[in-house]
């Protein structure tokens, strides 16, 4: 059976918007007890994310050498994050709950397995979300919270922001580049279900 395992997607990323990523995984990261003693200290991964965003800024002006030092920052500081998601993988052991907590993508489903819980895709505007449930057995209704990760790094508290009769909800009025997390449970005549492992998404 296909082990879930946290990907190596923000590589890929246009600078800026890895340098959000960086920031949301490490408060991911900070004080989350699936990962008491990281391979790379998170100390040392914030100077580098720090370190990262001050090339960003001095590239602006399109200096060559500020150009170049930039993109050795990016190669030094993802290097480092890498490192770390060998460290998640090997820390979580395929429990994809765990691998979302640490705020890197995990793999998707092993195509035999079943649909997803649920999922977060790009709503109609930009900032704003579509999450998507898989039905729950016996539910009238279902409860949406949702978790905020600014683009600051700065994440907030859950909250409760939607109560549907349908299997999906819209969220709109997020900061784009901010990390949204949802998690839903099902109204059932004999009470609430618990909540599904929570899912996340950079918003656009």
């Amino acid at each position: 059976m296909k082990t879930i395992k946290a990907l190596l997607d923000f590589v890929s990323l246009p600078l800026k918007t890895k340098l959000i990523f960086f920031r949301s995984v490490l408060a991911h990261l900070t004080n989350n007890p699936n990962f008491p003693t990281p391979d790379i200290p998170l100390a040392e991964l914030k100077i580098a994310v720090d370190n990262f965003e001050l090339a960003i800024l001095a590239a602006d002006d399109g200096g060559h050498t500020a150009k170049s030092a930039m993109h050795a920052s990016d190669a030094a500081v993802t290097l480092l994050f890498k490192n770390t998601v060998g460290y998640v993988n090997r820390v979580t052991n395929g429990d994809e709950t765990k691998i979302l907590s640490s705020g890197f993508t995990p793999s998707s489903e092993p195509a035999s397995r079943n649909k997803a819980e649920l999922a977060i895709v790009d709503g109609p505007n930009s900032g704003s979300a579509k999450a998507i449930s898989k039905a729950i057995d016996h539910a009238a209704a279902y409860e949406w919270e949702k978790r905020i990760t600014t683009k600051a790094g700065v994440r907030g508290d859950w909250e409760r922001f939607s109560l549907t009769t349908q299997s999906y909800t819209f969220i709109d009025g997020l900061e784009v580049g901010s990390i949204l997390e949802v998690r839903v449970c099902g109204v059932t005549p004999t009470g609430l279900t618990d909540f599904c492992a929570p899912v996340s998404k950079l918003i656009n």
